[in-house]
Order: C-alpha cells, then structure tokens, then sequence
C-alpha cells in the first residue's frame, strides 16, 4: 500500500484510512456533495479503495458554499443512485457537472486526463444507459507527446527534447545567416534612444532623454522637467533621478523642436524594449500620421536579443539589457539604468548582434 501520493499541484498528500480521517474530520467528496458544499483547496488525504480506485479527503475548513443554482431546483426532486461499493451518487445534467468541473471519462479522456477517483455524479443518456462524471481536479494529467515525432514527452514548444534540438539547430543556423548579413546602414542615420521615466504607465512622464548615432556621437542628453509628477519614489530608486535634479532642466514642451529635428535625420530608431520608449516620445507629435511615420523607423534590440538567446542560450530566461551585455560580453560604460549609459549599452548589443549592420 502507497503511503503517499503526489498532487498536480506539486502536494503530496498521505494515505489515511476511513476511520483515520474521520477523526481528523475530513470529509469525502460525496458528504460535501449532500451539504451543498465544494473544496476550496485541493485534498489533503486519500484512500486506495480495494478495487483500485481512489476516495480523496477535504480538509472542512477549506470548503466553500456551492451556488443554490447548481444544486437547487424548484419543484424538482434530487435523484441518487447507490453504486456497487454503497457510494451514493446524485444525479445532474452535464452542464450542471460542468459548473462543478465534473466530466465523464471519456471527456476527460479528449482532455488529455486519466481518470482513479471514483465517479462523485451521474446523468442518464437518452438510451436509458448510465454515464458518471468525474472530478478534473483528481484526474490524472497525461504527458502530452511531441507534436513532431509523436513519441516521446514535450520539452519545450511542444516538441521532445531530441526534435527540440534538432529544430534549434536549423532556427540557430537562420538566425546567425540573418544576422550576418550586411544591411548597409549608415552610421549616422542609426539612432539609438533611451528614456528615464516618473513610472511605467501611459499617465508617467519622462525624467531624462538620450539619444546617440551609430557613431557614439551624443546628439542628446539631458534631464527633462516633468509638467505634472512631483515625486516618483519607485522609480527613484531605480535610476536615481530626484525631484530636485530636474527643478531647473528643461521642459519636454522646450526639448520637441530639437528631439523632432534629430528624428527627422534617422532612418532608424533603436531602443532596447522599444515599445515603452516609443509610447511616451510619441507625444511629441501631434497627428496619428507622424506618430505612425515615426513607428515605422523604430526596431526593438530587446526583440533581437531575445530570438539570439533562444537559439544559442535557450535555458537562460533573463533579458535585461543588463543580461544581454553579460551574454554578448559588452561592458558598461557609466551607471546602469541611467538614459545614457543604457544607450550606449543597447547601441553596443546591437552592433554585437548585428556585425555588419553598419556600411564603414
């Protein structure tokens, strides 16, 4: 007899018997059905009946109220039945089941699920036969298999782990053909950007701008004054820019001719996770054409580093700026996560991705 077994949750929970439980007041999933009651949690003991099937124990402090429309009918009477072992069960329509997370096997079966608690419902089909319903949240999950060869157990993007790396290999050769090639760009019509911000949504205001060529030439960098945010302690604390810093730097309102300008002269607008930068400068513009137009020039290197990590360093998770210098070797120059030494960073990783990105 197992003493234990372990949970899809990752829980192992022990084996009790009956009398066991009981004084442990743990009810069985057919008590709570007749109270009206559903688990909150998941079980906490269980029982390997004699036929092989399994009774699951509920913990009575972690029960909920089941909704009266499930259980509840005007005029109706609740049927039971009895099943060979004396376990009585109540008789619901499948959608009613449903409402429970309550399957018939072969349901759970199209979902992938084994069955071993014994059925906790039942209905009656049209032809008179029986059909139980079971619990998903007992039901057994079974390994999907690999979409490719159909053998063995997923690995990751649903294939095993053998196609998984005979795939990488092939993404890993695109990939590096993609970035090897030459993209003739001029190096001062590459822009790269970054902005230090009061927080991280759309109403939050830019607290510093930089923006550098290809070249490495700053064309700006500067505090910004916001018009509205007074404070932003959380922020504060990541690029270390305080109210006081910017009471006397320019406004975003004075900055705009001159950041337009430089827009203006760029072919291409590169950030690292462009798509938080891009929504704030943005505003500058006041039509949806240039804002669009603007759009157009933008490229995200956080995009370009993620797809080169998931072909050569698949098992690293992070991608940070920060992650991105210390895969690619690239030292920082100045304070990480200030505007200036986070561009020079991402104008770095790019080149790094992208060595022949530039026409020298």
């Amino acid at each position: 007899m197992k003493e234990s077994m372990k949970l899809r949750s990752g829980a192992t929970i022990p084996q009790l018997t009956p009398e066991a439980a009981k004084e442990k007041s743990y009810l069985t999933r057919a008590a709570l059905i007749q109270m009206h009651l559903t688990p909150s949690g998941s079980p906490v003991a269980f029982f390997e009946n004699p036929d092989g099937s399994i009774t699951y124990f509920f913990d009575p402090t972690k029960l909920v109220e089941t909704p009266p429309e499930l259980w509840y009918a005007p005029k109706q009477k609740t049927e039971t039945m009895t099943t060979e072992n004396g376990r009585k069960l109540i008789k619901m329509n499948t959608r009613r089941a449903a409402a429970f997370g309550y399957y018939t096997k072969e349901r759970l079966s199209q979902m992938n699920y084994d069955v071993i608690e014994e059925p906790v419902a039942y209905t009656t089909r049209r032809d008179k036969s029986v059909a139980y319903f079971y619990d998903k949240k007992t039901a057994i999950k079974r390994p999907l298999l690999c979409v490719k060869c159909g053998k063995e157990v997923r690995y990751r993007h649903k294939l095993c782990r053998a196609c998984f790396e005979e795939d990488l290999v092939l993404r890993r050769e695109e990939g590096d053909a993609y970035r090897a090639q030459h993209f003739h760009a001029k190096r001062e019509e590459v822009l790269f950007f970054d902005l230090e911000l009061t927080g991280v949504y759309d109403h939050d205001e830019i607290l510093s701008i930089t923006i550098i060529n290809g070249k490495g030439e700053i064309l700006m960098d500067t505090l910004v004054k916001p018009a509205r945010k007074k404070r932003w302690k959380q922020t504060e604390k990541i690029h270390g820019i305080t109210p006081d810093m910017v009471q006397d730097a320019p406004t975003l309102v004075e900055l705009t001719p001159r950041i337009k300008e430089i827009f203006a002269g760029a072919k291409q607008l590169i950030a690292y996770g462009i798509s938080t930068d891009y929504s704030h400068i943005k505003k500058i513009y006041e039509t949806k054409e240039e804002q669009e137009a603007l759009r157009e020039k933008t490229r995200c290197a956080a995009v370009e580093f993620v797809r080169y990590r998931n072909e050569h360093e698949p098992e690293f998770l992070h991608a940070s700026l920060g992650d991105a210098m210390a895969m690619l070797g690239v030292e920082w120059d100045g304070v990480a996560h200030t505007s200036i030494a986070d561009t020079i960073g991402c104008a770095k990783v790019w080149e790094k991705l992208f060595p022949n990105y530039y026409d020298d």
